[in-house]
């Protein structure tokens, strides 16, 4: 990522530079994509949700404090568009069981960021997840932030970013185990 540059960018956009948009936009369009189309589960959402945080970034460049890495403000943005879209869409999910006691032999690293795709077993899983696990997932292996990102992304602790991905691994890992997916 090119921090430095975005907060540039951020600053132009702040000023009016409609030319500094589009840069911040190809710099961090697709992965923002990839993680709102995690969120939203399907692309045209995805899409209309991206559209509403460039125009979001646009109108609020202003508020950008530089306290953050721009990329961790971006992220902010694009989750609260993203809850603002589908707030109400459909009902909650069931809240996962709680699965600390077991031990965690959950979806790795490299299963989790294949279901970003969707369509899989494990994407399936994921989508059943409570809101905040699955915001840890597609923060950490869609978007590819480091944990320290994701918690000032989300406003909680370090500590709780790692407590919500590890419930998040296991609660799928055993969703796929109801299922007797072949591994």
């Amino acid at each position: 990522m090119h921090s430095g540059g975005d907060e540039a960018l951020l600053r132009s956009i702040a000023a009016g530079d409609a030319a500094a948009l589009s840069r911040l936009y190809e710099r961090h369009g697709r992965v923002l994509f990839g993680y709102l189309h995690r969120l939203a589960g399907d692309r045209m959402t995805a899409e209309e949700i991206l559209q509403d945080t460039m125009l979001a970034v646009w109108r609020t460049a202003g508020a950008f404090e530089g306290r953050a890495k721009a990329t961790t403000w971006l992220f902010g943005v694009a989750r609260r568009q993203a809850h603002n879209r589908l707030r109400g869409r459909s009902a909650p999910a069931p809240a996962a069981p709680d699965l600390s006691d077991q031990p965690d032999h959950g979806a790795g690293p490299e299963e989790l960021a294949i279901a970003a795709a969707g369509g899989t077993p494990v994407a399936a899983a994921i989508d059943r997840l409570p809101e905040h696990h699955r915001d840890v997932i597609a923060l950490v292996f869609v978007a590819g932030l480091p944990l320290a990102e994701v918690a000032e992304v989300l406003g909680v602790p370090v500590g709780t970013v790692k407590s919500r991905l590890h419930h998040a691994r296991a609660a799928v890992a055993a969703a796929l185990t109801a299922q007797e997916v072949p591994e």
